[in-house]
């Protein structure tokens, strides 16, 4: 049997489907909704604010990774929260048609969040049950590829979706309603195919314990195990720090695009942002990702650490540029977004394996979980104060911030030790 082959009928016919998945609801919640809020005329400053805020379950999530990780399989977590995730996108529907429509939304996507956050635990959990290291090593550029496709389409085709039926004269509340109506059918009936061909490892096995104190004890344990990891400081610094600028970057780029020429933007419509990040975006991204995961099998997460992190924050400069040019032409704005989806597909690939990396020995579900809590965290903190910080800098000025901001994550990768052979596929392959 072939390399190919083993690989599809391994992973193929579920990694695509549950890490699109993964990547709905995330794009969902702390991006689209931000596009949305604008479109129904939130302040910047209340979207940096409120949305940022959506990020803690992925935060706190630490705090239940132990639960899922001795109660139930993972399997059965995954599919059902995808199934609570789908009825979570119909509540948002039904919130924009009331008065109150933004503090509701914001509730329901709040428990849509908790919901995606204990969705992230058990299925990226699965995946590490359900790989060895060297198709986790393979994967990990295939996975994060779909899951950027996933936001890719929430960024774009349902972006275009909602702008097309505001310029066919709908209500803006009408037409983002639609549009999470298609969502949550969407999202359920991935959940049904997902409940078909996710396999099922027979390591996927919640713990046994003879009385509740041991599992509280046990409770505790997986975090001390976590906190004694070596290197665990700086590893916690990198994990916070790499997504330190695009944590602001993320929340007023699309305010920043919608936003008029007078007012410092690019004065597109909903639509044309929808197209841009639907097609040139997710072709690049699509491309970098897959290209990260293939080099990091071939020389290892140690080899490429350095280069994928130039390109994950280096093409943020492209927004700094634009701010300046104020380009009309929708190709020069699509040239310029490719160059940072690339980037980033390509660089975020790196930090996936490294916390992978992080997480290995027991409990790893839980211990990934508590990387990507952090990381999360890094994402809020900096979103917080991205709307407050455009508004009292303005466009360009902000932008040259967010340049600032990616400096401390390349001194702190200086003192990172990452094993030369992690991530390489092994030889007998």
């Amino acid at each position: 049997m072939s390399i190919l082959s083993k690989f599809w009928n391994k992973a193929w016919a579920w990694i695509p489907s549950l890490y699109f998945v993964q990547g709905l609801p995330y794009i969902m919640v702390m991006e689209v909704s931000v596009i949305m809020y604008k479109n129904l005329e939130i302040s910047n400053a209340e979207i940096g604010l409120y949305t940022s805020l959506l990020y803690l379950p992925w935060i706190i999530k630490p705090f239940w990774s132990p639960i899922v990780e001795n109660l139930k399989t993972k399997r059965w977590w995954t599919l059902a929260m995808q199934f609570l995730m789908g009825a979570a996108f119909a509540g948002v529907t039904f919130s924009l048609f009331t008065v109150s429509f933004f503090s509701i939304s914001l509730i329901i996507l709040y428990i849509l969040a908790i919901a995606s956050a204990t969705h992230d635990i058990a299925a990226d959990g699965f995946y590490l049950l359900a790989l060895n290291q060297d198709d986790q090593s393979f994967f990990v550029g295939i996975r994060s590829t779909f899951y950027r496709i996933a936001m890719i389409s929430g960024k774009g085709l349902l972006v275009i979706l909602a702008g097309y039926l505001v310029d066919s004269g709908m209500e803006v509340n009408k037409a983002w309603a639609f549009t999470f109506a298609t969502l949550a059918i969407t999202i359920t009936v991935f959940a049904i195919y997902n409940s078909f061909f996710l396999p099922k490892p027979d390591n996927d096995q919640p713990e046994t314990f003879s009385s509740a104190a041991d599992q509280v004890k046990a409770f505790f344990k997986i975090f001390a195990e976590f906190f004694k990891k070596k290197d665990i400081g700086i590893a916690l610094a990198f994990i916070l720090l790499f997504r330190f600028a695009e944590g602001q970057l993320v929340k007023m780029g699309s305010p920043f695009f919608l936003d008029s020429v007078e007012l410092g933007g690019l004065g597109l419509t909903t639509t044309d942002l929808g197209i841009i990040n639907g097609t040139v975006g997710l072709i690049a991204l699509t491309i970098g990702g897959i290209l990260g995961g293939i080099a990091i099998s071939m020389k290892g997460l140690k080899f490429w650490i350095w280069p994928m992190l130039i390109a994950m924050n280096l093409p943020n400069a492209v927004y700094l540029i634009m701010s300046y040019l104020q380009p009309e032409s929708l190709y020069l704005i699509s040239a310029f977004v490719g160059i940072e989806q690339f980037g980033y597909g390509f660089g975020f690939a790196a930090f996936l394996m490294y916390l992978i990396y992080v997480a290995r020995g027991n409990h790893q579900t839980a211990h990934y979980a508590f990387g990507t809590g952090f990381m999360a965290l890094g994402m809020q903190i900096p979103g917080i104060i991205s709307g407050f910080m455009q508004e009292w800098l303005g466009y360009q000025e902000f932008f040259i911030w967010v340049m600032i901001c990616t400096i401390p994550i390349f001194i702190v990768t200086k003192f990172l030790n990452i094993d030369p052979e992690f991530g390489k596929k092994s030889s007998k392959d």
